[in-house]
């Protein structure tokens, strides 16, 4: 490969890094308006299945932002960003930890598909609206019975939604390996990254299974959202700083 064909491809691939730091940066901004909208009537987090079918109804036709949010509606930015920046990590890492770093984008690429799979943000404020429409009992039962039915599969933090996070946290912890192995980025960013996705999967399992620990598992998912917000934040320093090498 001659030279020219070897700067065009490093070129190519730096502006991968800085479109990854990018989105590094902007998913700390959705992160920080996350924790922002819990302030807000309806936003903070309960233990699972505190609403019942009616309340989610009527939560979407109170405040339809709030009813979507609460089943996961930013978490599609937070998907959709993270496959960018694993890209962009892989690239840093595609020359000396190769397979590795290409396992952990593959597998945050099945987590990110289960994600989308599964959501049922928007199926749900469909429902709600032919519930408030609906003209009898018989409609709104079978109303109520298909809202069930989604909240089964997408409502946050319960098994029907375990298998995303899982995959996507499993992902997080393994390019967090990477990077640990790969000595491009610092031993504290790995060791950052293994903390905060490692949390946040011990955050997964006992809100998901084991719901009486709900309250005390917010600590770990405290300690996971404040460590994953520094671990990007680290992340795009690097990238930012791979993007302008010369």
């Amino acid at each position: 490969m001659d030279k020219n064909r070897v700067e065009e491809k490093e070129a190519k691939w730096k502006a991968i890094y800085k479109a990854g730091a990018v989105a590094a940066i902007l998913t700390v901004l959705v992160a920080v308006a996350e924790i922002g909208i819990t302030f807000l009537p309806g936003g903070g987090r309960e233990t699972t299945n505190a609403r019942t079918v009616i309340d989610w109804f009527r939560l979407y036709q109170t405040s339809p932002f709030m009813g979507m949010r609460n089943l996961g509606l930013l978490n599609f930015f937070l998907v959709g960003l993270s496959i960018l920046f694993n890209y962009a990590l892989y690239g840093a890492h595609r020359k000396v930890e190769r397979p590795l770093a290409g396992l952990a984008l593959i597998i945050s690429i099945i987590g990110m598909a289960v994600f989308f799979a599964t959501n049922r943000a928007f199926p749900m404020l469909a429902l709600s609206n032919q519930y408030a429409a609906a003209a009898s009992d018989t409609q709104r039962a079978l109303l109520l019975a298909a809202g069930q039915a989604m909240l089964a599969v997408g409502e946050s933090h319960t098994p029907g939604t375990f298998l995303a996070f899982f995959i996507s946290e499993i992902a997080g912890i393994l390019m967090s390996v990477v990077m640990l192995r790969g000595k491009i980025f610092s031993q504290a960013s790995g060791m950052v990254g293994i903390l905060a996705f490692g949390s946040l999967l011990i955050f997964e399992i006992c809100s998901s299974f084991i719901p009486a620990l709900f309250q005390a598992a917010m600590i770990f998912a405290l300690g996971g959202g404040i460590l994953s917000m520094v671990w990007y934040i680290l992340v795009a320093r690097k990238l930012f700083q791979l993007s302008r090498e010369g």
